[in-house]
């Protein structure tokens, strides 16, 4: 069992410090067998922030008729029509985020986003100022949650997470120069005024990459080479490795990989 003691511990040990604006990608499992189980884990992470401290993390919704939006208009339109309504603040966090997103998103305190594509969750002292006004479209790019973070000088806190998942180098797709970038366009069934409407979302293509490549993730990619830079803090959160990355250098580290790989 993984006391809340040792988490305390090892979060330290990694570089969290009081005042800390952190986003979260995080791998319950990989941690391993948590006192107070995942409530335990978010205890320990605001604690380690403390008062003046903030949490985000990306939460998204697992959107049952998310498949409709590859059909036809013409279909899309009738399949739409009777599909759920998405409710922000209802709606379970993406299941492929982790179940920790839904622990940190049902938590008395946190605030979050309207974007079914792009929900984020925050608490803490910085969290209205993180999610205010956050993009209906480009919910990556300028304006969002993750160029706030990085003007707020955040840092990323992965544990136990993907190679594949540091969701602030989607912001480095928007700043890296590089042409012909790929968009998509989706649509939901979402709460209006007078009732449900179905609101189109426009972004880069968050799915699939901003380029098509053979081979490995090139988030993955990035991060490999990041790492082996020495610029992020390494160290073991409970069983799970961990890391704890500046996400402005991140940021501008993505963009320029991603202008000198993709733009040749």
């Amino acid at each position: 069992m993984i006391t809340m003691e040792r988490l305390g511990r090892d979060l330290v040990a990694l570089g969290v410090a009081p005042g800390d604006t952190l986003m979260l990608h995080v791998s319950l499992r990989a941690i391993g067998s948590i006192e107070n189980g995942p409530d335990g884990l978010l205890a320990a992470l605001t604690a380690a922030v403390g008062p003046d401290g903030t949490l985000l993390m990306i939460l998204s919704a697992d959107i049952a008729h998310d498949w409709v939006n590859k059909r036809p208009e013409a279909e899309r339109a009738a399949l739409l029509a009777d599909a759920p309504v998405f409710d922000p603040l209802e709606a379970p966090a993406f299941s492929e985020v982790g179940f920790f997103a839904d622990v940190f998103r049902t938590a008395p305190g946190t605030r979050v986003t309207d974007n079914p594509s792009g929900r984020f969750g925050a608490r803490g002292l910085l969290a209205e100022t993180l999610l205010r006004d956050a993009p209906w479209h480009d919910y990556y790019g300028p304006g969002s949650p993750l160029e706030r973070l990085c003007e707020a000088g955040g840092k990323i806190l992965r544990i136990g997470a993907n190679p594949d998942t540091t969701t602030v180098l989607h912001y480095a797709e928007y700043l890296a120069d590089v042409p012909g970038k790929r968009r998509v366009r989706r649509h939901y069934r979402c709460q209006g005024a007078g009732g449900p409407v179905i609101r189109a979302v426009e972004c880069l293509d968050d799915e699939d990459g901003i380029v098509l490549v053979d081979g490995e993730d090139y988030f993955a990619c990035i991060l490999k080479v990041y790492l082996a830079l020495g610029r992020a803090r390494r160290g073991q959160v409970g069983n799970a490795p961990a890391e704890l990355i500046d996400a402005n250098d991140i940021t501008t580290f993505g963009a320029r990989w991603m202008t000198e790989t993709f733009a040749r």
